[in-house]
């Protein structure tokens, strides 16, 4: 019995913090130069706070609701999709993102 408990409290514990990560699309291509590229899509009805960071560059900005950023292309040709690392959250956890350029 105590098992049980210990293993449902777990999962809550787990499952609640992956249900309250925003739903984000990532499309990833390759620029007619042929420079590896993405942009991310909000599929929410809340503003976002989001960076793309690849080999050092950050590209941090505000998303907002049902939008598509730009295209974020790398500078160098070895780079591909696996190389880039996006992030995001909701803005109102991270207020200091309302400086940055909103998409």
């Amino acid at each position: 019995m105590k098992n049980i408990k210990l293993f449902c409290f777990i999962l809550l514990f787990i499952s609640a913090p992956t249900l309250a990560s925003p739903k984000v699309s990532l499309t990833f291509g390759e620029s007619l130069n042929g420079f590896a590229r993405v942009k991310i899509t909000n599929e929410t009805t809340e503003a976002l706070a989001c960076f793309v960071a690849i080999d050092g560059y950050k590209s941090k900005f505000q998303l907002r609701p049902k939008s598509i950023s730009n295209w974020i292309t790398t500078t160098d040709k070895r780079f591909n999709y696996r190389h880039f690392r996006t992030w995001c959250d909701y803005l109102e956890v991270h207020p200091k993102y309302k400086a940055y350029r909103a998409y």
